[in-house]
């Protein structure tokens, strides 16, 4: 599985999903700019010796992440889906993509991917989901109907 971060904001975050890839063999697609840095100093302060593990690759922006995916199947996470994200029968290759923790996805990329917009149901719209729970949640779902770790 592939998790995308569009311009992810809060480095605990990208630190937590970073981690749970990391431990469900899913690569992470960091789309810039980041609200923070990736060099080792920064890692370091923050925790994160487990980085250089995680495999990473970062775009400069959507245009470039599309170009270099253009085989993949995208499903961008929104609060305003049509669609839940267990109503979505996944491949093992699959892209979830998450938008920034404040601002979520430009309008310009839900409106040419409308058929590809899920979201995660809940109570209330005064707030949402963290960023790191709800990559968790989408991705283990879709971990789930791939049959985990089995080839």
């Amino acid at each position: 599985m592939n998790i995308v971060l569009h311009q992810p904001e809060i480095p605990h975050n990208t630190g937590a999903i970073g981690r749970t890839c990391l431990m469900t063999g899913s690569k992470l697609h960091l789309i810039r700019p980041l609200g923070f840095f990736l060099d080792e100093k920064s890692l370091k302060r923050s925790g994160l010796d487990y980085w250089p593990q995680i495999s990473v690759q970062q775009y400069d922006n959507f245009a470039q992440f599309k170009k270099h995916n253009h085989s993949g199947r995208f499903f961008f996470i929104e609060t305003d889906g049509k669609q839940t994200y267990t109503d979505v029968t996944y491949k093992k290759d699959d892209y979830l993509i998450f938008g920034s923790e404040t601002t979520g996805l430009p309008q310009e990329i839900l409106k040419t991917h409308p058929n590809q917009v899920i979201k995660i149901p809940m109570i209330g719209e005064d707030r949402s989901l963290n960023l790191s729970v709800a990559a968790g949640i989408v991705l283990y779902e879709a971990l789930r109907q791939t049959g985990f770790f089995k080839d």
